[in-house]
């Protein structure tokens, strides 16, 4: 069990039980004594209220009114976020938008300084245009949930991309690229590379790619991508 879920699972048997010994929790989580020890240290850090009962029949109590005062969202899952409302606001679909912002921005304050720096560079690959009403859309597809945490790496390691790709007659091909840009066409969501083999950029419907893995090499440098007039970045958005 790793950190995150024994974390986890410690708040939640200690909301459900009230009391718990350390060697009730170690049971429940798989750990030792002094791992819950300083699970229960981070969990305070975190700023949870944890009392400490010594003595016979004592034990751990977590205060009822208790809550977590820090993120611990990746980036990856703040970018998620992001990108959700940012989409819905370009389709003019996003009723309560200021509450929306309102709570993404208090998230943006949790994060340590070293994940700021790491969403922003994020969101300068995020790009968001309006779809052609000729586009269609009859073979639209679900997309590989590996493919946000490979963007991630691949985005702000700045690393070729490895993948394989169905076009639209049904062909596969693998493609090794440097991802630069992410397109939302909303449904369609495009890859924005430059291809190597190609010597230019190409437009990777995210629904087709399948298999993403980043590749540990030297790291490629950012280009510019020569978005049509209708597509603005993302930060251009009104808010």
């Amino acid at each position: 069990m790793n950190i995150r879920h024994r974390h986890d699972t410690i708040v939640r048997t200690l909301r459900r039980n009230g009391t718990a010994t350390i060697d009730e929790l170690a049971e429940e989580v798989g750990a030792s004594r002094r791992t819950v020890l300083r699970d229960i240290c981070a969990l305070r850090d975190d700023g949870f209220i944890i009392h400490s009962e010594s003595g016979r029949g004592g034990g751990v109590q977590l205060d009822p009114q208790s809550m977590q005062t820090t993120a611990r969202l990746s980036v990856a899952e703040v970018f998620a976020l992001l990108i959700s409302v940012a989409v819905m606001r370009a389709a003019q679909s996003l009723p309560f938008s200021n509450l929306a912002d309102s709570g993404l921005a208090k998230i943006e304050k949790t994060l340590p300084s070293d994940k700021v720096r790491d969403l922003r560079r994020f969101l300068d690959c995020l790009h968001i245009g309006q779809l052609s009403p000729k586009q269609d859309l009859s073979d639209l597809g679900p997309i590989d949930p590996a493919l946000l945490p490979a963007f991630e790496i691949g985005f702000l390691q700045q690393l070729h991309l490895r993948f394989e790709y169905r076009d639209a007659k049904g062909a596969k091909t693998s493609r090794e690229v440097e991802p630069q840009a992410m397109l939302i066409l909303q449904p369609l969501w495009y890859l924005v590379a430059w291809d190597p083999s190609r010597e230019d950029f190409r437009h990777f419907r995210m629904d087709r790619i399948s298999k993403p893995e980043c590749i540990n090499d030297a790291p490629f440098r950012r280009r510019h991508v020569p978005f049509a007039d209708d597509v603005c970045p993302y930060n251009d958005l009104p808010r």
